[in-house]
């Protein structure tokens, strides 16, 4: 009986460690790469319609980007709302030149050999 007990509560432990984890981790962000830009220009709009008849609409961008080391790349992204004019994101890069992830940061955040080459 201890041991059916000692297993399900390994069982729940595992389960809900699963479950935070996902919860918590942007599994797109494992293991990319980061490069930091400044969005400049609306973006271009795009549109799809799915199955249903309804328009998806998403933004799409192509912006130079600068790792740590200052290394510059043309990144193009995809967004599902237009982006700040100005604001700066870093980029999580995979494969690249995937972008499979995004997140606004504050300039103070960005490291100085990336900063040194945005504009």
């Amino acid at each position: 009986m201890k041991k059916i007990i000692i297993a399900s509560a390994v069982i729940v432990a595992i389960v809900f460690g699963a479950l935070v984890f996902l919860q918590n981790v942007n599994i797109n962000r494992l293991g990319a790469d980061e490069y930091y830009t400044q969005v400049e220009g609306q973006g271009e709009r795009l549109e799809d319609i799915l199955s249903s008849g309804e328009i998806m609409v998403r933004y799409e961008y192509t912006l130079p980007a600068f790792n740590q080391a200052g290394q510059q790349k043309l990144l193009t992204f995809t967004a599902p709302k237009q982006l700040q004019e100005k604001a700066y994101l870093v980029l999580y890069v995979k494969n690249e030149k995937v972008v499979t992830s995004y997140q606004e940061v504050n300039e103070q955040e960005i490291p100085e050999k990336a900063a040194e080459k945005l504009p």
